[in-house]
């Protein structure tokens, strides 16, 4: 059993599930507030919060189990980098238009989003040799 690799893996999937969990709270209790700093809708920001719930409790469903499931991580990996894509794919289509804020807070989570699909990514061999179920 390679539990040793698997930690590091393990405390980043749980501090990325704790972070949907923190800004899940903040857009679901602070969607009118945030949208009216960003101009991005205040219903978009309730629904993105409420999405990231179960999100969060995958991700820490896999980051305490002793064997973390390649296709777990991988999975996870590609949530992290739709929600990326997403995150640039509406305001540049122009499903959404946000001011110079909206902007800045849409680069900053998703900069740290996609900062968590590669360091989940670069640490996902140990989950491998663990188990490729």
């Amino acid at each position: 059993m390679s539990e040793p690799h698997s930690r590091p893996l393990r405390r980043i999937l749980a501090l990325d599930a704790a972070t949907c969990t923190v800004m899940g709270l903040l857009l679901i209790f602070a969607a009118g507030p945030v949208s009216a700093l960003t101009q991005i809708s205040a219903p978009l920001l309730f629904w993105a919060g409420l999405l990231l719930f179960p999100i969060a409790c995958f991700m820490a469903l896999v980051a305490r189990a002793s064997q973390a499931p390649a296709w777990a991580v991988t999975f996870i990996v590609l949530g992290n980098l739709l929600w990326v894509i997403a995150s640039f794919v509406l305001p540049l289509s122009g499903a959404i238009t946000p001011n110079v804020f909206g902007w800045i807070f849409i680069l900053a989570q998703a900069a740290v989003v996609a900062l968590f699909a590669c360091l989940e990514w670069s640490t996902r061999g140990s989950a491998e040799t663990v188990t490729s179920v």
